[in-house]
């Protein structure tokens, strides 16, 4: 059994549907980000960056078993484990990480950042809404060009570049955007939702996220201690 070590977030949801959605046996652990849960010494052993989602799989590529962090390297490892969701051809293999890739240095950073200085910043700070809401919205418009010409991200198949895309538009209001105004990405979004995988995913340790966060979880999440040398 896979354990994945986790909070109920867009890097945290991508595993949680791979793993649905590859039907592997797994054990969510909480990781409680606002409580400062991914400092522990027992969760850096295996994420030295102090981010979730980390794993370890008994039963590793050689046997032996892993552990690993990062959110594209476990969908990447999941993909080779199972042999699902990552074309089998070279050329789509390709086309398939090269949206990966998108995802993990576009679309997860820059939302990241637009959802941030527009939610939780301390000081509402013009030039930064501005800056990534309006990239944002460029990447929103890069996403309805390629999902015009395809059912997927990558092309005809589902695949973990899907995966990868798809928690970070759930707050898609909240980043300033009108999926009207991209109705291929709005069509695209909607059908990955209605997966039953993807809605089972998206519950994986839901409950345990509070509505609100206090001060000690802004500054665990957003302050001076995410900045110490461990």
């Amino acid at each position: 059994m896979i354990d994945v070590y986790s909070w109920a977030t867009p890097n945290g949801h991508k595993v949680h549907i791979m793993l649905e959605e590859c039907g592997l046996p797994y054990a969510a652990h909480a990781v409680d980000i606002s409580a400062g849960e991914q400092f522990s010494p027992e969760f850096l052993a295996i994420s030295p960056n102090n981010r979730i989602p980390a794993i370890t799989d008994p039963d590793g590529p050689d046997g032996e078993p892993i552990s690993l962090f990062e959110s594209g390297a476990i969908l990447l490892y999941l993909a080779g484990k199972t042999g699902r969701f990552l074309p089998r051809s070279t050329r789509g293999k390709y086309q398939a990480l090269q949206w990966l890739m998108f995802q993990m240095a576009s679309v997860g950073p820059m939302l990241g950042q637009t959802h941030h200085f527009r939610a939780y910043a301390p000081e509402k700070v013009e030039y930064a809404i501005n800056r990534f809401s309006n990239e944002a919205m460029r990447l929103y418009g890069v996403m309805d060009k390629q999902l015009a010409t395809s059912d997927y991200i990558a092309g005809k198949e589902y695949t973990i570049a899907d995966m990868a895309v798809w928690p970070w538009l759930r707050s898609h209001e909240r980043q300033g955007i009108d999926l009207g105004e991209f109705p291929n990405v709005k069509a695209w979004f909607e059908a990955i939702g209605n997966r039953p995988a993807v809605q089972r995913g998206i519950t994986v340790l839901a409950d345990r996220r509070k509505p609100e966060l206090d001060q000690a979880a802004r500054e665990n999440l957003f302050g001076k201690t995410q900045y110490t040398r461990r």
